[in-house]
């Protein structure tokens, strides 16, 4: 496992439970150290933690951190061993990662934040060849519920995840303005999770989004800056494509608000101060 931060080393003691022998690496070596014990040992380098390994999983910031390491990687990767590239870096940067890697990297981004990558719970949003993506079927196992086959061409799972990111960056600056909105006309913010439960517009994402703005309790499950990183990369994706990046460009400058606030090292919730409160 190569990067430790909130969801590497969720995924890594999950593969650890599971009964894998996980080595992991981080460019800041005291988070990996923090994770040694048991089955689990704490890598000095890429090459260490890499060799020998069956499944190589990348959970880094971008795409450009994935590239600095991917020579050392490919360099110690053993013959028939399978590289998992889950960090979010958009259709380029997985076809970029692809073709340095020369066919022996599947497109692999995840759904789901700290809790369910604890819990071996993610959604594993799967692109490659079919042959690689069965030799990683434990490992997939191991951090997920289910794989979702987005096909064979590289790219295709991550351009799948910024879809999927831009519903969560959608719904958690949506619930921060309909709170912030009630709030500000004088109504108890509460009021709006209570009107909009059992209905047909509920979503139990706003509640847990909801419940921590309200209650500024909200442990860092996605970071508010990670999310930025990833509105600039559904914006490029989209320029490319030809769609309409309106809504997505708003919600990019609700993000940058917050984070210029000082809080983009906080968890998404922290978007509620963009609407001032």
């Amino acid at each position: 496992m190569l990067g430790t931060g909130i969801m590497g080393a969720g995924m890594a003691r999950s593969l650890a439970r599971e009964g894998h022998e996980v080595a992991v690496w981080n460019r800041s070596p005291e988070k990996a150290e923090a994770l040694a014990g048991g089955s689990v040992t704490a890598a000095g380098s890429v090459a260490e933690a890499v060799t020998g390994a069956d499944v190589v999983i990348t959970m880094l910031f971008d795409a450009d951190s994935v590239l600095a390491v991917a020579d050392e990687l490919l360099g110690a990767l053993d013959v028939g061993a399978v590289w998992l590239q889950s960090s979010t870096v958009g259709p380029d940067g997985a076809r970029r990662i692809a073709e340095r890697a020369g066919g022996r990297v599947l497109d692999a981004p995840v759904l789901g934040t700290r809790q369910p990558a604890e819990d071996g719970a993610l959604v594993v949003l799967l692109a490659g060849p079919p042959e690689l993506a069965e030799r990683a079927r434990p490992a997939l196992e191991a951090i997920g519920s289910r794989t979702v086959d987005a096909g064979s061409e590289p790219g295709a799972a991550s351009a799948l995840k910024l879809a999927c990111n831009s519903w969560v960056a959608l719904l958690t600056a949506g619930t921060a303005q309909a709170l912030g909105l009630a709030r500000a006309l004088g109504v108890e913010p509460s009021l709006f999770l209570d009107a909009i439960e059992g209905g047909a517009v509920d979503t139990p994402y706003a509640h847990v989004k909801g419940q921590a703005m309200l209650t500024g309790d909200a442990p860092v499950g996605f970071a508010l800056d990670g999310v930025r990183k990833d509105l600039g990369l559904m914006v490029e994706a989209a320029t490319d494509a030809g769609f309409p990046d309106d809504l997505l460009q708003a919600m990019r400058g609700l993000y940058d608000r917050a984070s210029d606030e000082g809080h983009g090292e906080e968890d998404m919730a922290a978007v509620k101060a963009a609407f001032g409160w």
